[in-house]
């Protein structure tokens, strides 16, 4: 996903390009759920999605639907081309506490790569967008001058050079990128099962038992009244034991749960990567750049300059690499390596020196306070 932003406001716009108008309306529907106002989001509709290579009409009728927003011309000319070929734009006015989220939905909702778009596009014959030449050579000058020769960016990775004599040759150049995710590995399973156990169990208790003893005495005394002399008589006593009475009652003595404790940690990922690079050795005396000649010394500030080089501040700190040559007194650093994924300027006043890469004579506090 590419986007732009008005870096001079308290508010910025943020741009996103989508294939399908189901996943740009999806993406306007998630943004407006997320509490920005229907009023400062809009949707651009392409055309029949057609591919190949523009008439010239239909697509200045694209940018013209795009003039009011603000954006590079490089990539208004890239979206004009998408809405082209039957895309779908979304444009949203955000401020600065809500733009990381919006973002985040943006590329939640499938927000297209424009950097990879526009390489395919290329591939089919899509020039991009071409910079005005500055200082432009009349047709009489280059003709008693000879063949003006100029450099361009045909597509990302690719330096092509181009002369009026109509031969072409082109070196590609090739990088690869480190990703790094995530994904969830087991490493076990706790597991608490319960059982029932019949334990002996011992317990003292007393009890007590009763007997009925016969106790027989001789007795001799006189007859009393009180006796019942020569009558039946049954005389009885009933004998009692104890015995152990057993219950049971089911208690709860214990409890026990499981429960999970996550820990995030930062780990290095260590591993490398390859790229191409390319050295220009230039044998030549004269030179043109934006359709100026003059006279080029070795190792001069854009004598050298191509595609891809890498660009150091005075202090050490790379800043950027080289997209291409913007006329001849400035250089385009590619977005793709900017913090801000917008394309900066270097004017050439601040070039100290070119070997393999672009070293400047300012610091880079000094770069960001002119910017």
């Amino acid at each position: 996903m590419s986007f732009t932003q008005n870096t001079s406001a308290p508010s910025r716009a943020l741009t996103a390009f989508f294939d399908t108008k189901g996943a740009a309306q999806q993406a306007v529907s998630d943004i407006e759920a997320a509490g920005v106002p229907r009023g400062d989001i809009s949707m651009v509709e392409g055309g029949s999605g057609s591919s190949g290579t523009a008439s010239a009409p239909q697509h200045e009728g694209f940018l013209a639907a795009l003039k009011d927003m603000f954006m590079p011309e490089e990539d208004r000319y890239s979206y004009a081309e998408g809405l082209r070929r039957g895309g779908y734009l979304v444009s949203v006015k955000t401020g600065q506490v809500d733009a990381d989220r919006v973002l985040d939905i943006l590329d939640r909702d499938g927000a297209v790569d424009m950097d990879e778009r526009e390489t395919s596009w290329r591939g089919e014959g899509w020039t991009g967008y071409r910079a005005p030449a500055i200082g432009t050579v009349a047709a009489g000058t280059a003709a008693t001058q000879g063949t003006v020769s100029t450099r361009d960016a045909t597509s990302s990775g690719t330096v092509a050079n181009t002369s009026l004599t109509g031969r072409e040759d082109s070196i590609s150049l090739y990088e690869e990128r480190l990703t790094v995710g995530k994904r969830e590995v087991s490493h076990g399973r706790l597991r608490v099962r319960s059982f029932v156990v019949e334990t002996p169990v011992n317990e003292q208790v007393t009890l007590r038992r009763e007997t009925v003893q016969v106790d027989r005495r001789p007795v001799d005394r006189a007859v009393s009244a009180a006796d019942a002399a020569f009558q039946d008589r049954t005389i009885e006593l009933e004998e009692f034991d104890e015995e152990a009475v057993v219950s049971k009652e089911a208690r709860v003595v214990e409890e026990i749960s499981l429960h999970k404790e996550a820990q995030d940690r930062t780990e290095t990922i260590r591993d490398t990567v390859r790229h191409t690079e390319v050295e220009v050795e230039d044998g030549r005396t004269t030179t043109s750049v934006g359709g100026t000649t003059g006279a080029v010394r070795e190792g001069s500030d854009d004598g050298r300059i191509v595609e891809h080089m890498e660009v150091y501040a005075s202090d050490g700190t790379k800043i950027g690499t080289v997209d291409h040559m913007d006329g001849a007194d400035r250089i385009k650093l590619a977005k793709t390596t900017s913090p801000d994924g917008q394309h900066h300027y270097v004017p050439m006043a601040w070039v100290d020196h070119v070997d393999r890469h672009v070293h400047l004579n300012r610091t880079l506090a000094e770069i960001k306070a002119a910017r």
